[in-house]
């Protein structure tokens, strides 16, 4: 009587691997021999034995490349060294010469407007009220200087012919005036006969000068 083949037998219960079989950190997989599938000739897994598994026909498999400790303690290369080359000479420009004379021109134009846009003198006179003066009597002069009607400063002074002179004087000559009046008061004491002259200085914007004659006479 010929018994049917019933199939391989049923292969007997794994026992527990490793020191504890519920531990989470241990992640071998452990598979009977006749249950483990053989690679292809072109893949080659890496395989490993671990010593603390069961005897028998119990294979350890570890899958996937993994770091080894070598490379884990392998330090990381040092990029290389970037040199910086030097910066070009900068050539000196050719344009900065002609700005130098351009500024040169518009402050040498700055510098000399306040000299052209000066007032203009056109005329000098001096006359006096009386040409002969009494006894202490005060003789009043007064000198007119004609412009161009431009506007700017007048410096003068008045020299008397008895050696005496005033200090420089200043007076302000407003856009289109003219003619600018300048007055002196001389004064005379006591008895005598004197040939008086009074001289009108002008120093600034020109120097030009005026005068007048009199005659002091007291008996």
């Amino acid at each position: 009587m010929t018994t049917p083949d019933s199939g391989p037998p049923a292969p007997d219960a794994l026992p527990a691997v490793g020191p504890d079989a519920r531990d989470d950190e241990y992640s071998a997989t452990v598979l009977a021999s006749h249950w483990v599938q053989r690679p292809d000739p072109g893949s080659v897994p890496t395989v490993l034995a671990d010593p603390a598994s069961a005897p028998g026909d119990a294979t350890v498999l570890r899958f996937g490349p993994g770091v080894t400790a070598a490379l884990a303690r392998r330090p990381c290369p040092t990029p290389p060294t970037l040199v910086t080359p030097p910066a070009p000479r900068r050539r000196p420009q050719r344009h900065a010469l002609p700005v130098l004379v351009l500024v040169a021109a518009v402050l040498f134009l700055f510098w000399r407007e306040p000299t052209a846009s000066a007032t203009g003198v056109r005329e000098v006179s001096v006359t006096a009220a009386r040409e002969t003066l009494g006894c202490d009597t005060t003789a009043g002069i007064v000198g007119v200087v004609r412009t161009d009607g431009r506007p700017g400063t007048l410096s003068y002074r008045w020299v008397r012919s008895d050696g005496t002179s005033s200090d420089v004087r200043h007076t302000t000559v407003a856009r289109g005036q003219r003619q600018v009046r300048l007055e002196l008061l001389w004064s005379f004491e006591g008895p005598g006969r004197h040939a008086a002259v009074a001289e009108l200085r002008l120093l600034t914007p020109e120097r030009r000068s005026a005068e007048i004659r009199f005659l002091y006479a007291c008996p």
